[in-house]
């Protein structure tokens, strides 16, 4: 069933009334999700909760500068994460109806930035496997209505591990976000460059301008892996978190180091 926001908020609502089912940290095998905590926030607004620190050569994501609001930390079973490297498949996360993959260190602990606007929002982490693997769900409720509120958010991701590719989005007026150039005199921000594969690299805009944006995935580099095959996911969410929101998912396969693809063009109204 695809997510909204009035599913999230009747959710969060259960969860205030008592009226949702517990979970416990111990349970075994099941993921922990440390941040976000359920139930009510009202969170501090800062910038850096909107774009990230990013230091070069990168080697990882980094969440430098981060306060626990803007993330989305916790731990998997660690004898899945420290599984080796060929075989290691990423963990599953969902945000807000957006699925993407999961990286973690070998003991088993992740952490990735994610800028929350107001209202209602629903986090589940999968460990490695797929379908039938541990599941841990958190839904909350942001309730600092100051708090930027991305109108525009697109949400790059990929499925292979030690791959680079890059997101870049260029605005109706000619401004072009991407890695080495990731805040727009316009409003609109990459949070983070991830080179190390699966992502996710965000771009949002909490006001963006009408007319046509256009979103590409550039196949950076793959390492020793130079004839990995890697297929891009990037999620197009607009209206994030009221009535009129409307998420679009787009997959492109990417065949060598190098290549450029348009993935989509849309028209902001």
């Amino acid at each position: 069933m695809t997510s909204t926001p009035l599913h999230r908020s009747i959710a969060v609502a259960l969860i205030a009334l008592g009226l949702g089912v517990p979970v416990l940290a111990q349970e075994a095998g099941r993921p922990v999700i440390d941040t976000p905590a359920g139930g009510w926030r009202a969170s501090d607004s800062t910038q850096r909760d909107f774009v990230q620190t990013v230091h070069y050569p990168a080697s990882n994501v980094n969440t430098e500068g981060r306060s626990a609001s803007a993330l989305i930390a916790g731990r998997i079973a660690k004898d899945l994460a420290a599984a080796p490297a060929k075989a290691r498949q990423p963990a599953r996360l969902v945000v807000d109806g957006v699925a993407l993959p999961l990286d973690a260190a070998q003991d088993g602990r992740f952490s990735r930035p994610w800028s929350f606007g107001p209202g209602a929002h629903g986090v589940a982490v999968r460990g490695p496997g797929g379908a039938g693997m541990p599941e841990r769900r958190v839904q909350f409720y942001e309730a600092n209505a100051s708090r930027v509120a991305p109108k525009l958010r697109v949400v790059l991701s990929w499925d292979t591990d030690m791959t680079d590719i890059d997101l870049h989005v260029v605005s109706p007026d000619g401004q072009h976000v991407w890695y080495g150039q990731r805040v727009a005199a316009n409003g609109g921000a990459l949070d983070v460059d991830v080179t190390t594969g699966f992502g996710p690299e965000i771009y949002a805009h909490p006001n963006p301008m009408p007319g046509i944006y256009h979103v590409y995935a550039q196949y950076f580099g793959a390492g020793e892996r130079e004839d990995a095959l890697t297929v891009a996911q990037v999620a197009v969410i607009e209206n994030e978190g009221t009535p009129r929101e409307k998420q679009q998912v787009f997959r492109v396969p990417l065949r060598k180091p190098g290549e450029l693809t348009l993935v989509r063009s849309f028209v902001v109204p």
